[in-house]
C-alpha cells in the first residue's frame, strides 16, 4: 500500500491552494486500490478538512506514516520529514538564497526531492504549473487597475468570486473605453491572459496594425519571441538559440511603449535577457503605458520598474516616473504595477483542481510504481543526494 500524504501548507502568509482536491483524491482511492490519500488537517487550504473527509480521505495531523507527501510551495526545515518523498515547488534550482537552508535540510534528512517545477516532458514544455490561472488574475487586476486610474469602469476583486464561472458573470455588460492593451508571451500566462481579453471582449490586431492605428473600441495586440526579440548580428530570432544564448539579442519592445495603455507582462526573464525597456525610457514624454501588469513578477527584470511583490489584499502600487521612487498607486505623475506573487490564490479551488488534472494524468501513475523518465528528470535529490542532472548544485548544498 502506497500512502500519499496531502502536506498543510506552512511557509507565511499561507498558501491556500492543494495539489490533489477531494473529488481527486476519492478518483484515485476508487481507481488505485493500492494507493491511500491522507490529508494533513489545514485552517487554511481552499478545500475543508470536512469536504476531504466527505470524500472518503482520512484527515489528521500526524503524516510520518506517508510513503509520498505533497505540498504547494517549500516546506520549512523543522516540518522535513527523514527519509520521505518530496513533492513541492522548492524554488532552488536557480541556487535561491532564501530557500538554501531548506535545501541543505532536504541532503541531510536523506529526503527525495521531485520538483514540481521540472517535471518536463520529452520536448521541455513544463507539465505543472499554475501560470493560466495567475494570467487570468493578473490581466483582471491589470484591467481593474486601469479602471481605478481613469475612472471610465469599474471591476471588483477576483477573490470575492467563489469560481472563474462567476468571475466570469463580472463582465456581463461591461464597457471599455478605446484603450491598447500589448500582452508579450506565449505560453501558459499568455493564454490566461487572451481568455480574459476575449471574455471582455477586446479585439485582437496584429502588431503592425496596434502600432500603426487608432481604434474607436479596445483592443490588443499579442507578443511572441520573435516579435519581441532579434539576434544582434543577424537580426533574426531562432528559439532555441535565444533560450541558449539570451544576451546576444536585442529586444524590439520599445515602439510598444509609445502607443499602449496597459502591458500584460507574461514572458519568462532571466538576468542575461533584455529587458521590455529601462529606467530611463519610462521617464520620456512619449511613455503611453500607465498601467503594467508584470504577471511572471521579476524585481527589476523584463519590467524594471517592478520594485517587489504586492500582496492580493493590495494589488497594485505606483512608481514615480523620475524619481524611480514606490508611491500610491493612480498619481498623475506615476505609472501603476500589479506584481503578486501569488495570483492564483484569488482563484484557488479552479487552479488546483486543474493542478490536480495535469497531476493524475501525467504523473501519478509513474510516481505510486517507482518513477519514469519524466520523474527522473525532476528528481532533484536522491536518499540525501544530488542527481546527476543538478549537480551543479554542489556548493549550493554545502555553503554555510
Amino acid at each position: 500500500m502506497i500512502r500519499i500524504g496531502l502536506l498543510q501548507e506552512r511557509k507565511v502568509p499561507a498558501d491556500n491552494r492543494v495539489a490533489l482536491t477531494p473529488a481527486q483524491c476519492k478518483w484515485i482511492q476508487k481507481n488505485a486500490a493500492d494507493v491511500r490519500v491522507i490529508a494533513q488537517s489545514s485552517p487554511d487550504r481552499c478545500y475543508s478538512d470536512r469536504e476531504y473527509l466527505s470524500a472518503g480521505v482520512e484527515v489528521k495531523q500526524d503524516l510520518s506514516d506517508c510513503d509520498i507527501l505533497m505540498g504547494i510551495k517549500e516546506v520549512p526545515e523543522k516540518e522535513l520529514l527523514p527519509g520521505k518523498t518530496y513533492l513541492f515547488f522548492s524554488h532552488t534550482k536557480k541556487e535561491q538564497l532564501y530557500n538554501q537552508r531548506m535545501f541543505q535540510s532536504i541532503l541531510e534528512k536523506k529526503i527525495t526531492l521531485i520538483d514540481y517545477e521540472c517535471l518536463e516532458h520529452d520536448d521541455g514544455q513544463r507539465i505543472l504549473g499554475f501560470g493560466f490561472f495567475a494570467g487570468v488574475v493578473g490581466a483582471h487586476n491589470g484591467m481593474m487597475a486601469y479602471g481605478l486610474r481613469t475612472g471610465q469602469y469599474s471591476l471588483g476583486r477576483v477573490h470575492k468570486q467563489q469560481s472563474f464561472r462567476e468571475l466570469i458573470h463580472t463582465y456581463f455588460g461591461l464597457k471599455l473605453p478605446s484603450i491598447k492593451i500589448v500582452v508579450t508571451g506565449s505560453g501558459r500566462v499568455a493564454h490566461g491572459v487572451l481568455e480574459v481579453m476575449n471574455l471582455m471582449g477586446i479585439i485582437e490586431v496584429e502588431p503592425d496594425e496596434f502600432l500603426e492605428r487608432k481604434f474607436s473600441y479596445p483592443v490588443f495586440t499579442q507578443l511572441k519571441g520573435a516579435d519581441l526579440y532579434e539576434h544582434m548580428d543577424t537580426r533574426t530570432y531562432n528559439r532555441e538559440d535565444f533560450h541558449t544564448h539570451p544576451e546576444k539579442y536585442r529586444c524590439k519592445f520599445l515602439p510598444y511603449t509609445k502607443a499602449a495603455n496597459i502591458l500584460m507582462n507574461g514572458i519568462y526573464w532571466d538576468p542575461d535577457t533584455p529587458r521590455l525597456f529601462e529606467w530611463e525610457d519610462l521617464a520620456e514624454k512619449d511613455f503611453t503605458i500607465t498601467t503594467i501588469a508584470d504577471i511572471t513578477d521579476d524585481k527589476g527584470g523584463s519590467v524594471p520598474c517592478n520594485l517587489g511583490d504586492t500582496t492580493i489584499q493590495d494589488p497594485v502600487y505606483g512608481v514615480h516616473r523620475q524619481t524611480r521612487e514606490k508611491t500610491e498607486p493612480y498619481l498623475p505623475g506615476s505609472i501603476d504595477i500589479m506584481a503578486v506573487g501569488n495570483l492564483p490564490n484569488e482563484l484557488p479551488r479552479d487552479a488546483s483542481r486543474y493542478f490536480g488534472e495535469q497531476l493524475i494524468k501525467y504523473v501519478l501513475e509513474d510516481l505510486v510504481r517507482g518513477g519514469s523518465p519524466i520523474i527522473d528528470r525532476a528528481t532533484m535529490v536522491r536518499n540525501g543526494q544530488l542527481t546527476e542532472r543538478y549537480s551543479y548544485l554542489e556548493n549550493y548544498a554545502k555553503a554555510r
